[in-house]
């Protein structure tokens, strides 16, 4: 099939069975179609090779098929590839024991699932199951996914509304700010909080803010949920983010980079005394069918290893900084395309002075061989957030392509004015 008859079958399957508006925009603004990846780099239906900065927003910490993760799953393939529930799984307790190793403190109890949304979803159910209340508190402009559980704590009405009534008994504070604690957390069951929000626009709390949540959360008997969905697992130059104010959360929801970016996989783990007090007497009140399967685990075990063994944390931390100083140089070089620029780790957002700016900047980063993506809850923002193996030359690639495409929003300036 050539590549011409391959984008004709592509963009037909999606207009048709897929995502009719979403298809029709995508090939408006010329979306490449994706056929191979390694590493850092994707290669389209043409041959040409992008280096990605999107990411899978935030799962390939490990780039694309890592070959020690690959081996682990085609092995685990091999003996056995999904769980059949009724017998005890060897490769679910070994990456039980494994997150419990890896995260801070004395959290424990894994529950593992399908992605970050339903380990959000299995956390609250926990918090209320374990304090007796229902109430939920949450932050503005937060993202915990779409499933109505998730959503209803979630901060963007755009996704809200349309499906309203959601949860009751849920309350928003401004993130980032302490004062604004005590009075939300009166008789609440949880505070779910991300320790960066990624699709709020790669937002920063000030250092010692998640201490001050785990003080809060504490005077008021509430459960503290770290969301490290996708601050999780060196994402953010820490091996978990809420490392950075060095606090031990009751619960954490990891997904994108627990597997490497081979298998869909999330998790919650808690700590022991927290789960116990939901789930001793009913232990099986919250359960997934392909939840802790065999070939989630294996990759899951694998990708643990390689995070710590190739230093990938400390890289994150390197070339973040190098990344965030490129950013910040751009900004005050192009002032009227860029008001800001922030992040932690190799999550850096770059906020533009106009939302339509982004449609110059991601385009010229295409044509120069980048991808980049917006943040979902601030479309002004776009996010650069490549994989943890990263290297120096592939960010100052990067930077070189972001300012291809903010020298061109800077030229038509007048046209999106």
């Amino acid at each position: 099939m050539s590549p011409s008859e391959l984008a004709d079958e592509v963009h037909e399957n999606y207009r048709r069975y897929v995502n009719p508006p979403l298809a029709r925009v995508m090939k408006l603004s010329g979306s490449p179609i994706e056929v191979r990846a390694q590493g850092c780099t994707i290669w389209d239906h043409n041959g040409k090779a992008y280096l990605d900065f999107a990411g899978g927003y935030g799962v390939f910490t490990l780039g694309h098929s890592h070959p020690r993760v690959i081996a682990a799953v085609r092995e685990q393939l091999e003996c056995m590839s999904l769980s059949g529930k009724t017998m005890f799984n060897v490769l679910l307790g070994r990456a039980s024991r494994r997150l419990a190793e890896l995260t801070p403190g004395d959290l424990q109890i894994s529950f593992w699932c399908n992605s970050g949304t339903e380990a959000l979803e299995g956390a609250i159910k926990l918090a209320r199951k374990a304090t007796g209340r229902s109430k939920i508190v949450a932050t503005h402009n937060a993202y915990h996914g779409k499933t109505l559980g998730a959503l209803s704590i979630s901060g963007r009405e755009a996704f809200q509304e349309p499906f309203r009534p959601l949860l009751t008994d849920v309350a928003h504070v401004p993130f980032g700010d302490s004062e604004a604690l005590d009075a939300a957390l009166v008789d609440a069951a949880a505070f779910v909080v991300e320790p960066v929000q990624g699709e709020g626009g790669v937002n920063v709390p000030p250092l010692g803010y998640l201490r001050d949540v785990r003080e809060a959360c504490d005077r008021h008997g509430v459960v503290f949920i770290a969301d490290e969905v996708q601050t999780g697992l060196g994402r953010c130059g820490y091996l978990f983010a809420c490392e950075r104010d060095n606090v031990v959360p009751d619960v954490m929801t990891l997904a994108k980079g627990l597997s490497g970016g081979i298998i869909p996989v999330g998790a919650y783990i808690a700590r022991a005394e927290i789960w116990n007090r939901a789930y001793a007497k009913a232990p099986l009140l919250h359960t997934s069918t392909f939840g802790g399967n065999e070939l989630a685990c294996a990759a899951a075990l694998a990708a643990m290893d390689v995070l710590v063994d190739d230093a990938l944390v400390a890289n994150a931390s390197i070339r973040g900084e190098q990344l965030l100083a490129g950013a910040r140089d751009l900004a005050a070089r192009y002032p009227e395309v860029i008001s800001a620029a922030r992040g932690l780790g190799l999550l850096v957002g770059i906020e533009l002075r106009n939302e339509g700016y982004g449609g110059w900047i991601i385009p010229e980063m295409l044509k120069a061989g980048v991808t980049a993506a917006w943040t979902l809850n601030q479309q002004r923002v776009i996010r650069l957030e490549p994989p943890l193996i990263v290297t120096e030359d592939q960010v100052k690639r990067a930077l070189a392509a972001m300012e291809a495409g903010v020298v061109a929003a800077h030229e038509n300036l007048g046209a999106l004015a």
